[in-house]
């Protein structure tokens, strides 16, 4: 019998493992906008960017109503808002990484179990080839 050679791609898989966000190789300035990324897009962030908002919500109000839909529009929403959307977004990466994750080692299970199962065929298809001669030998007797 033939020794067993897993695919070489099972071997590989195991090495590199899943690619995660926070493998990306993205430079100096991807790394200056991560990290002002990661600053932004907190909740505490956006606590602070209402007070500030908030301040000058007095004068908003003191305009009328043009202005209070003005201070709506290009102060609250884009302040606040930015960093809430920025947090989700966050939230939505590291659940999008777990995924990636035990994808990963779901489809690494799987193609392990179809390796044996390939080497079991083979194993089959072997000893049904030396059955089927023996066979043949017998009928010719």
């Amino acid at each position: 019998m033939k020794k067993h050679i897993p695919h070489p791609r099972i071997e590989e898989r195991s090495k590199i493992g899943p690619h995660l966000t926070d493998q990306e190789h993205i430079g100096f300035n991807g790394r200056f906008a991560m990290l002002i990324t990661n600053m932004v897009s907190t909740m505490w962030c956006a606590y602070l960017f209402a007070i500030i908002a908030l301040i000058s919500l007095p004068a908003a109000i003191a305009g009328g109503t043009a202005t209070i839909v003005s201070w709506v529009a290009q102060t609250f929403l884009q302040l606040v808002l930015l960093s809430v959307i920025m947090v989700g977004q966050k939230v939505a990466a590291g659940a999008s990484d777990k995924q990636a994750l035990q994808t990963f080692k779901d489809t690494e299970a799987m193609l392990k179990i179809q390796d044996e199962v390939h080497r079991l065929i083979k194993i089959n298809n072997e000893l049904t080839e030396e059955i089927h001669s023996l066979v043949k030998k017998q009928k010719k007797k």
